[in-house]
C-alpha cells in the first residue's frame, strides 16, 4: 500500500503545469469571451473528477491490479487535461494577436481621422459634414470665418434647420437664388456669392460645400455689357448701310436710332440723340408720320407718299414696335413714281384709242372676269364707267346667253381663234346682230392666259344682205370697205399688243438685270472671304498666344474678352460669308453615308459646357445610326438648331437626340425657352428676322441661322421642322435619310497621341504670304515649345531651310499663295525634294468640295480660316504622332 500510494503520488501533475493563465480578454469580441468561460469551466470539471480519482486511488484496499488500473486512468485523465489546457493557451494567444490588430486599427483611424481634418482644413471652400440626423459632425474654419461678427455659435451638433434659422436671424443671407443645375446660390450680406453644393453620404448623413463665385458673377455681368454694347454697335453699323432712312423712336417718343440716310432724305443737320421725334421732322422738309395718324375713316394709316420740293418722292412706312415706339422707314421711290406715272399715261392713250373705236373691246382673263373694256362695251351693256372690270362672264350676260357662248369661249381658251354672229337685244330691247371674234391670249411658256373680245354691229349689214338682189354691183366695194375698217382695227390691236409686249420685255429685261447685279455681289462676297478673314485670322492666332502665356490676372480677363469679342466676329462673318456662298452655289454637297455616333458625341460634349456656362442642362441620348447626307453641312445645321436653344433658353433645360421613322431618322433639339409665336413659325427662316430679339440679351445674331439651315437643308434634300408653344419652349428636328456603308479593308489601330505630348522640340516650317500670320504662328507655336521657321514664300522658304534638305517635323502652309500660286502644289514641290516627305497642314478660306477631295487624296490635314488655338494643336498632334 505504501508503494502504491507512493506510485500515485508521484504521477500527481506538478503544481507548475499552465493549468489556468491569467490573459487580459479583449471585450469586443462576445464569440472568443463564451469560448473562454467555458473552456475554463470544462477545466475546472476535470481538475475535480482527477482530484477524486487519485483520493480514491490511494484510499483504496483493493488489489494491486485494480489500483494500477485506476493509476492508468487517472494518467490518461491527466493528459487529457494538459491537451485541454494548451488548446486554452493557443486560445488566449489569438486572442493577443487580436486584440493588438483592434489596437493598430484604432490607431490608424486615429490617424484617418486627423488626415481628413487637416483634407478640409486644406479645401478652399467653406465645408460642413452633417451625421444621418442632419446635425453637424465636422466643419472647416472657412465655414466658420462666415459667422464672426454674427453673435452667432456654431458647434458640432447644431442641427441644419438651426444653422438656417440662425443665418436668416442674423442676417448673413440677403438674397437667394436657384440656378439651372439644382444648385443654390447665396448673396452675402458684404455682397459676395455663394454657391451651394450639396452631397448626401452613404450612412444618410449630408456634404454641403460653398463656394466664393463672386469673381465669376462680375466676370459674366462685365461679358454681358461688353456683348451689348458690341450688339448695340453692330445694330448702328447694321442701320447706317442700309440704303433706306431709318428713324427708331421709343416708347415716350424720343429718337433712339437713325442713319445717316434718315439725315440726308430729310434735309437735317446732325442731330443729338434723345430729342422728341416731332421737334425733329419739325426742322425736317418731310411731315410727321406715325402708327398714330389716322384716315378719314379714323383707320391707322401705316403707309403713305409724300412729295418734296425738289422733286424727290419718299415712301414711309411706320411699324409699330410690341414693346412701346415704333420705327419708321424712308425710302426715295421717284423713279419708280416716274414709271407709274408713264405707264397710266400709257394706258391712257391705250384706253382714248380704244373708246373711239366703233367696236366692243374687252379682255377676258383665264378666270372668265374682265380686266379691261371700253368704252362702247360699258355703254352696250349699260355699266358705269370701270364698274364691271372683276366681274364675270356670267355677271354681264344672262344664264341663256351665256350658255350659247359657252363653246365658243372654250374653244378660245384652247387656243383657237373664233368668228361667231349672235343675236343680242341691246338695252331698248332692239335685236341685233353682233359679230364676236374670240382671240386667245398666251403666256411665255405657249399657255392660254386670256382671250381678246372683240364685237361689231353688223344689223345694218344683215338688212342690207336682204336687198343683196337690189345692189349686188354695190356690194364688194361694200364689203372691202367693211373688210378695210375690220382690217385697220385688227392692225390697231395688234400695234397695242406689240407695244405691251415690247414694255413687258423691258420690265423682264431690267429685271434679269437686277437679279444678275444681286448675283454678282453674293458671288464677290463669297470670292473675297479669304481676304475678310486673313486679318482675323492673325488676331486669333495672337490671342491664343497671349493665352498660352503666364499674364497678370487683370491681363487674362483683358485677353479673354479681347478673344470673346473676336469669336464674336468671327461667327458675324462667318454668317455672311456662309449665306452669300449659299447664295452664290460656291458650296456643294459632299452626300456619302456615315455613322452619327461620334459626330453627336461630340457636338453633345461641347454644347454640355456651353450649355452649363448658361446655367442650362443639356440631356443627351446617343445614337449609332448610319445616314446618307454631307457630314459637314449636317453639322452646321446641328449647330445652329443647339446655338439657338441656348441663346433662347433663359432658363430649363435641352433635349438632343433621335427618333427613327419608317424612311429615316429625325434629329431633334428640345428646349424649354421662350417659344415661338404660330404665326411667325415661316418667317424665322427668312433672311434677317429674328422673333423678338430685345427679350434675350445673349442673341447677337444677325437673323441669318435659321436662313442658312433652310438653303442647306433644299440642298441636301432634307426636311426641317419645327414645333413650338409660346412661353414653354420649341423643338427643331431635321429629317435624314437612312445609309448603307460600305465594306471597308481592316486596317491597323490608328497612332493616337495625347494633345501636345509630342510638339515641344519639334521643327514646324511655316509658309503664309501674311507676315501677320507668320508673326501670330510664331508667337503661338514657341509658346508650345516648338522651333519655328517661317517664311512668306516658297523661296523664302528655301533660302532659310537649305533648299529644303533640313531637318523637319512638320509643314504647314497657307492655300492662297501671292501671284496665284496655291500651296498644294507648293508643297507637293517641296516633298519631290526630300528623301521623306513631311506631314502637311494646309490652312484655307476655301470651302469647296474639289479642294476638301484633292487634300483627302493628298494624305493631308485641312484647316479652315481663322485657325482656332486648341483644333490646330490638336491636328498638330496627330501628324506628329503619325509621323514618328
Amino acid at each position: 500500500m505504501a508503494s502504491s500510494s507512493t506510485a500515485c503520488t508521484s504521477t500527481r501533475p506538478s503544481p507548475g503545469w499552465p493549468l489556468r493563465s491569467r490573459v487580459e480578454l479583449p471585450l469586443h469580441d462576445p464569440d472568443l469571451l463564451a469560448e473562454l468561460i467555458a473552456l475554463r469551466a470544462e477545466n475546472s470539471k476535470l481538475k475535480r473528477i482527477n482530484a477524486a480519482l487519485i483520493e480514491r486511488v490511494e484510499s483504496s484496499s483493493s488489489q494491486r491490479t485494480e489500483s494500477y488500473a485506476a493509476f492508468q486512468h487517472s494518467v490518461e485523465l491527466a493528459e487529457q487535461v494538459r491537451e485541454r489546457t494548451q488548446a486554452l493557451n493557443d486560445t488566449m494567444a489569438e486572442l493577443q494577436a487580436s486584440n493588438r490588430l483592434l489596437s493598430d486599427a484604432r490607431a490608424r483611424a486615429e490617424k484617418a481621422h486627423h488626415y481628413l481634418i487637416d483634407a478640409i482644413e486644406s479645401v478652399p471652400d467653406a465645408f460642413v459634414l452633417f451625421d444621418e440626423h442632419k446635425r453637424i459632425v465636422l466643419y472647416n474654419r472657412r465655414f466658420a470665418a462666415f459667422w464672426q461678427g454674427t453673435g452667432v455659435r456654431i458647434t458640432e451638433g447644431t442641427s441644419l434647420g438651426e444653422v438656417k434659422r440662425m443665418a436668416l436671424r442674423a442676417g448673413l443671407v440677403v438674397d437667394t437664388d436657384a440656378a439651372a443645375d439644382g444648385h443654390q446660390l447665396h448673396q452675402l450680406r458684404d455682397q459676395r456669392w455663394m454657391q451651394v453644393s450639396e452631397r448626401p453620404t452613404r450612412e444618410g448623413g449630408l456634404v454641403i460645400m460653398y463656394t466664393d463665385i463672386t469673381d465669376l458673377k462680375q466676370s459674366e455681368k462685365a461679358r454681358r455689357e461688353k456683348a451689348l454694347e458690341l450688339k448695340t454697335r453692330l445694330l448702328q453699323r447694321t442701320v447706317d448701310s442700309l440704303s433706306q432712312g431709318v428713324a427708331v423712336v421709343n416708347d415716350e417718343g424720343a429718337l433712339e436710332v437713325w442713319n445717316g440716310r434718315f439725315l440726308e432724305l430729310a434735309g437735317l443737320a446732325p442731330i443729338e440723340a434723345h430729342r422728341p421725334f416731332d421737334e425733329v421732322m419739325e426742322d425736317s422738309e418731310l411731315e410727321l408720320f406715325t402708327p398714330y395718324s389716322r384716315n378719314e375713316q379714323g383707320a391707322p394709316v401705316l403707309t403713305c407718299e409724300q412729295h418734296l420740293g425738289n422733286g424727290r418722292v419718299l415712301e414711309v412706312r411706320t411699324h409699330p414696335m410690341p414693346t412701346g415706339g415704333f420705327v419708321n422707314t424712308f425710302t426715295d421711290i421717284t423713279e419708280r413714281d416716274l414709271y407709274a406715272r408713264a405707264l397710266e399715261d400709257s394706258e391712257r392713250w391705250v384706253r382714248l384709242i380704244t373708246d373711239h373705236v366703233p367696236a366692243l373691246i374687252a379682255y377676258v382673263g383665264a378666270d372668265l372676269t374682265y380686266q379691261f373694256t371700253n368704252k362702247v362695251y360699258e355703254d352696250w351693256y349699260g355699266w358705269a364707267r370701270g364698274e364691271i372690270l372683276g366681274h364675270s362672264l356670267h355677271r354681264v350676260h344672262s344664264a341663256e346667253q351665256y350658255a350659247r357662248l359657252e363653246p365658243y369661249i372654250a374653244r378660245a381658251f384652247n387656243g383657237e381663234s373664233v368668228s361667231f354672229e349672235f343675236a343680242e337685244p341691246n338695252l331698248d330691247g332692239q335685236q341685233r346682230y353682233l359679230l364676236r371674234s374670240y382671240v386667245p391670249n398666251r403666256g411665255s411658256e405657249g399657255e392660254v392666259v386670256g382671250i381678246f373680245v372683240m364685237i361689231r354691229d353688223i344689223t345694218e349689214r344683215r338688212r342690207t344682205s336682204e336687198a343683196l338682189h337690189q345692189a349686188y354691183q354695190h356690194l364688194e366695194q361694200r364689203v372691202r370697205e367693211r373688210t378695210q375698217e375690220l382690217t385697220e382695227v385688227n392692225s390697231q390691236m395688234r400695234q397695242e399688243i406689240r407695244e405691251r409686249a415690247e414694255a413687258e420685255a423691258r420690265l423682264r429685261e431690267a429685271k434679269r438685270e437686277a437679279e444678275q447685279a444681286n448675283l454678282s455681289k453674293t458671288k464677290f462676297l463669297a470670292a473675297v472671304s479669304h481676304d475678310l478673314l486673313q486679318p482675323l485670322n492673325a488676331a486669333r492666332l495672337f490671342t491664343g498666344a497671349l493665352l498660352e502665356q503666364p499674364v497678370p490676372e487683370g491681363g487674362a480677363s483683358l485677353v479673354r474678352q479681347v478673344s470673346h469679342s473676336l469669336e464674336d466676329v468671327e461667327n458675324l462673318l462667318g454668317t455672311l460669308v456662309d449665306i452669300s456662298k449659299l447664295d452664290a452655289g460656291v458650296i456643294k454637297p459632299d452626300i456619302n453615308a456615315f455613322c452619327l455616333d461620334s459626330l453627336l458625341d461630340n457636338l453633345a460634349n461641347e454644347y454640355r459646357q456651353l450649355a452649363a456656362s448658361e446655367g442650362l442642362q443639356l440631356s443627351f441620348v446617343p445614337c449609332g445610326a448610319v445616314v446618307r447626307s454631307d457630314a459637314q453641312l449636317l453639322l452646321r445645321i446641328l449647330r445652329n438648331f443647339l446655338t439657338n436653344a441656348i441663346r433662347y433658353t433663359p432658363s430649363g433645360r435641352i433635349l438632343f437626340g433621335c427618333r427613327r421613322h419608317a424612311h429615316g431618322l429625325r434629329i431633334e433639339v428640345w428646349d424649354t425657352g421662350m417659344g415661338i409665336p404660330e404665326d411667325k413659325l415661316q418667317e424665322i427662316f427668312q433672311e434677317f428676322k429674328r422673333v423678338n430679339p430685345s427679350a434675350n440679351t445673349r442673341d447677337r445674331g444677325l437673323g441669318l441661322g435659321l436662313a442658312i439651315v433652310d438653303k442647306i437643308a433644299r440642298m441636301l434634300g432634307h426636311r426641317i421642322r419645327v414645333r413650338s408653344v409660346e412661353g414653354r419652349g420649341s423643338v427643331f428636328s431635321v429629317d435624314v435619310p437612312f445609309g448603307c456603308l460600305q465594306p471597308t479593308v481592316v486596317q491597323d489601330e490608328p497612332v493616337t497621341a495625347r494633345i501636345g505630348e509630342r510638339l515641344p522640340g519639334s521643327t514646324v516650317w511655316v509658309l503664309d504670304n501674311d507676315a501677320a500670320i507668320c508673326a501670330g504662328m510664331r508667337t503661338l507655336l514657341e509658346g508650345w515649345g516648338c522651333n519655328v521657321i517661317t517664311a512668306l514664300s516658297e523661296e523664302d522658304l528655301a533660302a532659310q531651310v537649305d533648299n529644303f534638305h533640313a531637318q523637319a517635323d512638320l509643314l504647314i502652309a497657307d492655300y492662297h499663295l501671292d501671284n496665284d500660286v496655291n500651296g498644294v502644289d507648293v508643297v507637293q514641290r517641296i516633298n519631290a525634294r526630300r528623301s521623306s516627305p513631311l506631314p502637311v497642314l494646309l490652312i484655307t478660306a476655301n470651302y469647296s468640295n474639289a479642294l476638301k477631295l484633292q487634300v483627302r487624296e493628298l494624305g493631308h490635314v485641312m484647316l479652315h480660316k481663322p485657325v482656332k488655338p486648341m483644333k490646330l494643336k490638336t491636328a498638330m498632334s496627330h501628324l506628329l504622332a503619325l509621323g514618328a
